[in-house]
């Protein structure tokens, strides 16, 4: 793009207290007076975004993305992977998004008007580990309504006991028909849900703490087992149920993607990105620990996935068993159709690029101007999924993918702000050196069917883009559009 069509530069000057290199500091950790240079183009002649959000705007947004009640689906997976370890687990996999968080919050800084694993590894890196990173994205764009399809089936089934594989058609039907119809939550419906699920957690933990007060004389080790239980405890036990756990998570990166509608993004887009992981992380350790109280013994659940809508109904009766069931059902119908219609984006934009064949991918509905094919194709693969994959392998996958971006981010910003940087500070090495390093060991610890498939996931990827890019000598781009 020729110099006279962009705007190269925007510089953002603020003065701070702070110690160099910080959450507020610069790559070079210069002290005292802070330059962030964003550096992007952007056609004349456009539009730009307002920045009207400020810090807890943003926080907020976060925990939406997130959703308060991300733990509850998972926790009878992560349970029967942890050996009864689910608060421990939440907790280890929160130090790593806290780590993650912050290059997250770096890589926004340097490449504001971005906000994805794939331009950050693919800018700061090399392009072909961008690529990865991207091909890793998309499989998490297409499991994610996937999971959502099993999940929804196994909670309608504790509402009409119709069979598993009637409900699943009728969930795949019901995201695909949303979105070929172009209906989905609109941020007033995505904050409302959220107040409403922060008003079923706290009517959960009131039941559990009444249930528990009910129960006779109680050890100290009650209360402590769900940390520490010496009878079960095993170190690759609970990096395998953190591995998991990590789900809880996965959305806070969504955040990244804001930067150019963010007052102060310097500082914001990190400190937000943090706060949403510690918030989600902190109310996620409690909502399991007052489950573990309430059903101690994880080998009796009457099912798995919905194992905690069944503590709910312990501690709460038949009333509150129907609410928490209802409330995580409508919570992931709309997950489910936002991931599908994210993912077919997604398809669209490389179709529309030619990372992937234009007339199939990069097709648009006349009428309805969404890419059909790709609604379809999504709500394809999720119906074969539904009765080929389990939920928590479905989980596994989409964390594989996860994992990879991740730990790219967190290569990413050492490179970028403590390798190329002028001043090297403790500060700038320490959380993406940590942050690779937990999220390393916790890929490792992803049971071998997830490594298996995700591997082969990654081959075919890392084939096809070697063909289409001539050795990975011409880009593919994996962001997505809007319709």
């Amino acid at each position: 793009m020729p110099p006279t069509e962009c705007r190269s530069k925007l510089r953002l000057r603020r003065r701070t207290n702070h110690a160099s290199g910080g959450f507020g500091g610069d790559a070079a950790g210069v002290p005292g007076e802070i330059d962030c240079q964003f550096i992007y183009a952007v056609p004349l002649g456009t539009r730009h975004l307002t920045r009207s959000l400020g810090l807890w705007d943003i926080v907020f947004i976060g925990i939406i993305l997130v959703q308060p009640t991300a733990p509850m689906p998972l926790f009878g997976v992560v349970d029967q992977e942890g050996h009864g370890h689910v608060v421990t687990a939440i907790l280890i996999a929160m130090w790593g998004m806290l780590f993650t968080g912050i290059s997250y919050g770096r890589m926004a800084r340097a490449f504001p008007s971005a906000g994805s694993a794939y331009t950050y590894v693919g800018q700061v890196i090399h392009p072909a580990l961008g690529f990865v990173a991207g091909w890793s994205m998309l499989m998490d764009y297409i499991l994610n309504p996937l999971i959502c399809t099993i999940w929804c089936s196994k909670a309608a089934m504790n509402i009409l006991p119709i069979p598993y594989p009637v409900w699943a058609i009728f969930f795949v039907a019901l995201f695909t028909g949303m979105n070929l119809r172009k209906i989905h939550a609109t941020a007033r419906t995505n904050a409302v849900l959220a107040v409403a699920m922060g008003i079923v957690i706290t009517a959960v933990l009131v039941a559990c703490v009444r249930y528990v007060l009910t129960l006779p004389a109680l050890s100290p080790s009650y209360f402590t087992q769900p940390f520490f239980d010496p009878a079960t405890f095993s170190l690759s036990r609970v990096a395998a149920g953190t591995s998991i756990a990590v789900l809880t998570y996965i959305g806070f990166d969504g955040i990244s993607t804001l930067s150019e509608e963010v007052k102060d993004p310097c500082r914001n887009i990190l400190l937000a990105t943090v706060l949403v992981c510690l918030i989600i992380g902190m109310m996620s350790a409690i909502e399991v620990y007052a489950a573990q109280l309430v059903w101690p013994d994880g080998q009796t659940f009457p099912d798995l996935d919905t194992a905690y809508v069944h503590v709910a109904g312990r501690a709460g009766g038949a009333i509150l068993f129907q609410v928490v069931n209802l409330t995580l059902l409508i919570a992931s119908i709309g997950s489910g159709s936002g991931g599908q219609l994210a993912g077919a984006r997604l398809l669209y934009g490389m179709g529309r690029e030619g990372a992937l064949p234009r007339p199939f991918f990069g097709a648009i509905d006349e009428a309805s101007h969404i890419p059909r094919n790709n609604v379809l194709l999504i709500g394809a693969i999720c119906l074969a999924g539904a009765f080929i994959f389990s939920y928590q392998l479905g989980a596994e996958l989409l964390n594989f993918g996860a994992f990879i971006g991740f730990m790219g981010v967190n290569l990413s910003s050492f490179l970028h702000d403590y390798v190329r940087a002028e001043r090297k500070t403790a500060s700038n090495l320490c959380p993406p050196i940590a942050g690779f390093v937990i999220c390393f060991a916790l890929w490792l610890s992803l049971p071998t069917p997830a490594k298996i498939f995700g591997s082969m996931w990654l081959v075919v990827g890392v084939v096809y883009g070697v063909w289409k890019t001539r050795g990975f000598r011409d880009p593919i781009r994996f962001e997505g559009s809007e319709i």
